[in-house]
């Protein structure tokens, strides 16, 4: 696939950032089905596990582990969509769309942590099972004191912007860091990275980790775990969420 531009190259670029905003809208839709099918299976799991039937529910935590490793797929895709959409410009060449989306893909898989994205669901469902019949009893390898993130607690570090105390769930423009994973409303942080007095440290207590404006945006994982945290609150309450962001100073 190629595509020429010539004197119409501000037509063209208008072309390429829609057809790559709706090409990421539709990847993300099948990144939350994949997710909510994860969900499902994980309470069929239970079921199955309360009336021991061990095999089936094997074959089901194969079937996560393989929706997971579409759902990584997704997500390098949904990053080079993003890539390609915010930075490709037109030459006056053609533009071979194939290998420049090969090349972003590769880029996403050298520098992504989608896997480490992607383990608390499969965590979560092993928990499930295990709690079937050891109710109150860690994991086979966890210790006591470990935080075990359970099936009715969130998968996002912060749940509340350090910057502007607004719940991520109203943040206007949500991004991520991609070091400590701290979430913050964009225009926030990016005035917060610029200013010479913080010299670009992480607003959130306690973390040590320096921002650089190029490693915090908005990953494909984000926006889906933010719908997933609505969701969370509207069946369980407000209380259902929990904001991991003290635990380290209450340790301390």
């Amino acid at each position: 696939m190629a595509s020429t531009s010539g004197g119409g190259s501000g037509v063209a670029t208008g072309r390429i950032i829609s057809h790559t905003s709706a090409l990421y809208s539709d990847n993300q839709s099948l990144i939350r089905e994949i997710r909510k099918a994860v969900a499902v299976m994980k309470d069929v799991a239970v079921d199955l596990e309360r009336d021991e039937r061990t095999e089936m529910v094997k074959d089901l935590e194969a079937g996560v582990i393989q929706l997971l490793a579409a759902s990584d797929e997704c997500i390098h895709l949904s990053e080079a969509i993003q890539s390609i959409g915010d930075e490709l410009e037109p030459g006056p060449e053609p533009t071979n769309f194939k290998k420049k989306f090969d090349e972003e893909i590769a880029k996403s898989k050298a520098r992504s942590s989608c896997h480490a994205q992607n383990q608390p669901l499969l965590r979560q469902f092993r928990e499930a099972i295990w709690h079937v019949h050891h109710a109150g009893q860690p994991m086979p390898g966890d210790e006591q004191e470990d935080i075990v993130m359970t099936s009715t607690q969130c998968n996002l570090l912060n749940v509340t912007c350090p910057l502007s105390g607004k719940p991520v769930t109203e943040l206007a423009e949500p991004v991520r860091s991609m070091d400590c994973k701290h979430i913050y409303e964009k225009k926030a942080i990016m005035q917060y990275i610029k200013s010479k007095t913080t010299r670009g440290r992480c607003p959130v207590a306690g973390c040590p980790k320096i921002l650089q404006a190029q490693r915090v945006l908005r990953d494909p994982f984000l926006v889906v775990e933010i719908d997933e945290v609505r969701s969370m609150s509207k069946q369980n309450g407000p209380d259902a969420i929990e904001d991991f962001t003290t635990l380290d100073e209450e340790e301390d």
